[in-house]
């Protein structure tokens, strides 16, 4: 009995019985080791992808929950405190001031409260960055990601972060990706997402909100020279070059003439669009305001809207209507291989090189690890038996067209999650996609029989184009020849990606 009549074990803390005691020992662990990884993070300088989960999701989340535990155990302490002595154990605490023991307690309570605290807000702010990092974004679901990830490191925008695009600034967007994150994590762990995964273009922030914080309408100006290259597909893989002026135009009458492909962006015009599929490709509407505030609207005669506009979404035209993969770009075989030939990461002097490459890497794969067997096997099998004294010379040449076939491989197709170059739209040109055609296609009419324009030298003229041997070069413009004779004037009538799939120049 203690001074006061009360049994010694009523004297004892609630959190001394077995359930606390486990609680509080795992969260003493969690704490620990939260502390140790916070520290070594500022010291380090950065975060690894496996220490910020475990730091900065995992052990608050143990912690968290070992204070619950154990919070729960001194109230069940207390009530069966109560039930056997409830003359000596109210029913609820009490906090009288007047006695040292409920003041020490106080004390240590705000104590450890104020502590906590202060180590939530910085491990929070660390957490915040971390979830926003490229690594997280890019490495945490790594079969899920892997493409995009993949695509991203080999892209343009590769330096900068994914947040800047996907969220932007703002706490508004920034809880709304979290919130639809929480979702992407349930469907990773019960591997209920889709193969592919869905272009989030319902997601999407407004390109004026994040493309324009680097790409605004008074950079574009005036005509931008580009030059394709494509190899042909016989035994001296022949190089036919194509030069553009590609009609960049302006979109800021303040700052240059407005003109050109960003014409679509001006701030004086308005266009607006009804699309009737959810990748956009299928374009029934277009609406155009212009400067003045006339109106114009025109229906397409292949995909005529069922219903009113007014059943529809409207949106208006952006940035990401056309350049809708600016970062995660996957290659057709095609492309890649011409990219390779024009680098000399693949050399020319290989027969056949081109076709043999392009044959191989369209075909499905179950597998990666079968991809690239069948890549390196079929062209030592192909040169030794066409080219058997070329396979003994060109030995090195033959070995480094193969690591470079495989790495076109590895970088742009991936049977697991059954992505590659003909699964989501590239509406930048027209060559395997129907891109500007989706509009330009003078299928769009008005009432009055105004179609818009389809001809090339709108968006482009070329200024020369052929083989190295035999190149026709004039500044005011040439006529489109098709490296293919036998084409004849056939693409004159059909749009570029009724025959360019991507595995044929």
């Amino acid at each position: 009995m203690t001074e006061n009549g009360q049994p010694k074990k009523l004297q004892r803390s609630l959190f001394q019985n077995k359930v606390s005691a486990v609680g509080i020992g795992i969260a003493s662990v969690a704490l620990f080791l939260a502390v140790f990884f916070l520290a070594l993070d500022f010291l380090s300088g950065g975060t690894s992808l496996y220490t910020g989960i475990i730091t900065f999701f995992i052990l608050p989340i143990i912690l968290i929950l070992a204070l619950i535990v154990a919070a729960v155990g001194a109230l069940i302490e207390r009530r069966r405190r109560h039930m056997k002595h409830p003359e000596v154990v109210p029913r609820f605490p009490t906090l009288d001031l007047n006695v040292s023991k409920a003041r020490r307690t106080l004390v240590w309570v705000v104590v450890v409260f104020i502590a906590f605290l202060l180590l939530s807000t910085v491990a929070g702010y660390r957490a915040y960055h971390f979830s926003d990092s490229v690594s997280f974004c890019g490495k945490t679901c790594h079969q899920v990601m892997k493409p995009e990830f993949t695509a991203y490191s080999n892209s343009p925008h590769a330096r900068v972060d994914c947040v800047h695009c996907h969220i932007g600034p703002g706490a508004g967007w920034f809880v709304r990706s979290k919130l639809s994150g929480m979702y992407q994590i349930y469907a990773t762990l019960f591997n209920k997402y889709p193969r592919p995964i869905p272009v989030p273009i319902k997601n999407l922030r407004p390109a004026q909100e994040t493309c324009e914080q680097c790409h605004w309408p008074k950079q574009f100006y005036g005509a931008v020279q580009k030059e394709n290259y494509h190899f042909l597909p016989d035994e001296a893989n022949t190089p036919w070059t194509v030069k553009l002026l590609i009609k960049v135009g302006g979109g800021d009458p303040t700052f240059a003439q407005v003109g050109g492909i960003h014409w679509h962006m001006s701030i004086e015009n308005k266009i607006e669009y009804i699309a009737t599929d959810k990748q956009r490709q299928k374009i029934a509407w277009v609406r155009k305001t212009d400067e003045n505030g006339t109106v114009t609207v025109y229906e397409s005669e292949d995909e005529p809207l069922q219903k009113t506009p007014e059943n529809y979404e409207v949106r208006r035209m952006d940035c990401i209507d056309c350049h809708d993969r600016p970062t995660h770009i996957y290659r057709s075989p095609n492309t890649a291989l011409n990219l390779a030939l024009q680098t000399n990461r693949i050399d020319r002097s290989l027969p056949y090189i081109k076709s043999k490459g392009v044959e191989i890497l369209s075909r499905t794969y179950d597998s990666e690890a079968t991809a690239l067997q069948t890549i390196a096997d079929e062209i030592k099998a192909y040169y030794k038996a066409d080219y058997p004294a070329l396979y003994e010379s060109k030995k090195a040449l033959i070995e480094a067209a193969i690591d470079e076939l495989e790495n076109i491989y590895r970088n742009n197709f991936f049977p697991h999650m059954k992505v590659r170059w003909d699964v989501y739209p590239d509406n930048v040109g027209h060559l395997v996609w129907q891109g500007c055609f989706r509009c330009h296609d003078e299928k769009h009419k008005t009432k009055a029989g105004q179609t818009i324009n389809k001809q090339c030298n709108a968006c482009h003229i070329i200024i020369s184009q052929g083989t190295a041997e035999e190149t026709a070069v004039n500044l005011n413009g040439l006529e489109f020849k098709h490296p293919t004779e036998d084409v004849g004037d056939a693409w004159k009538e059909m749009n570029c990606n009724e025959c360019h799939t991507g595995v044929n120049p």
